[in-house]
């Protein structure tokens, strides 16, 4: 925060003919002193500060008094005298001490001072959870290497077990155990009939054990040939 402004003596400076004699060429901001030679008298400058105000309104949000802070600061420095004026043009201490002095500096200051002390708190707590996220970092790393390898081996293998009953039962891998059942039938039927050629049972269980045989091949062979008509 830095505030420039002019400096005024009472209506006892007016008529010391010495103020006039004030250096321009000093440490102070030229802003301050001003562009001409000889610097303004308490009046004219006063007078010039009131018309900048009024014609910046928003001025303290570019870093300069408002017109209320400006006039708490005439007040004070109409009661310095000329001496006490050069000083603070010349002496950078002194200004700085003044400057340090009045109640808006001193109000950015502490505001200042108390953003500081959060800051260095929140860090100080941060430091102190450093341990914990490290402890939280090694569970996630052992996590990963362990128990997370380990469920990824247990899903490869019931992925593996799914793409096997998928495969299965899909509609060739029916088809084709429909064909195997088939011929098994038509294999069973074949030796009970080769049972009754050579008299090895008598006609009503022969006739009743082929029928069941010959029943269930046509079923399972008239399912075979509509799975492979909806196949193509």
């Amino acid at each position: 925060m830095s505030w420039r402004f002019p400096l005024f003596g009472s209506q006892q400076q007016q008529a010391d003919p010495s103020f006039q004699d004030i250096p321009t060429q000093s440490w102070y901001p030229p802003s301050v002193v001003g562009s001409s030679s000889r610097p303004s008298t308490p009046t004219s400058s006063s007078a010039s500060l009131h018309q900048r105000a009024s014609d910046s309104p928003q001025s303290s949000s570019r870093g300069q008094p408002s017109p209320a802070e400006a006039a708490g600061i005439i007040a004070r420095l109409k009661d310095k005298s000329i001496e006490e004026l050069q000083r603070l043009l010349k002496d950078r201490e002194a200004y700085n001490a003044f400057f340090n002095s009045l109640d808006q500096v001193k109000t950015q200051n502490n505001v200042r001072d108390e953003l500081k002390k959060e800051t260095l708190q929140l860090a100080r707590e941060n430091l102190e959870k450093e341990q914990r996220i490290l402890e939280l970092r090694n569970q996630c790393t052992i996590i990963r290497t362990t128990e997370l390898a380990a469920a990824q081996d247990r899903l490869t293998d019931l992925e593996r077990q799914k793409d096997d009953i998928m495969r299965s039962y899909s509609p060739a891998a029916l088809l084709n155990k429909l064909q195997t059942s088939m011929a098994k039938l038509d294999e069973e039927s074949e030796e009970l009939h080769q049972k009754f050629l050579e008299k090895d049972i008598d006609l009503p269980t022969f006739v009743q054990k082929y029928k069941k045989l010959r029943t269930a091949y046509h079923k399972q062979a008239l399912l075979h040939l509509a799975g492979q008509t909806s196949l193509r």
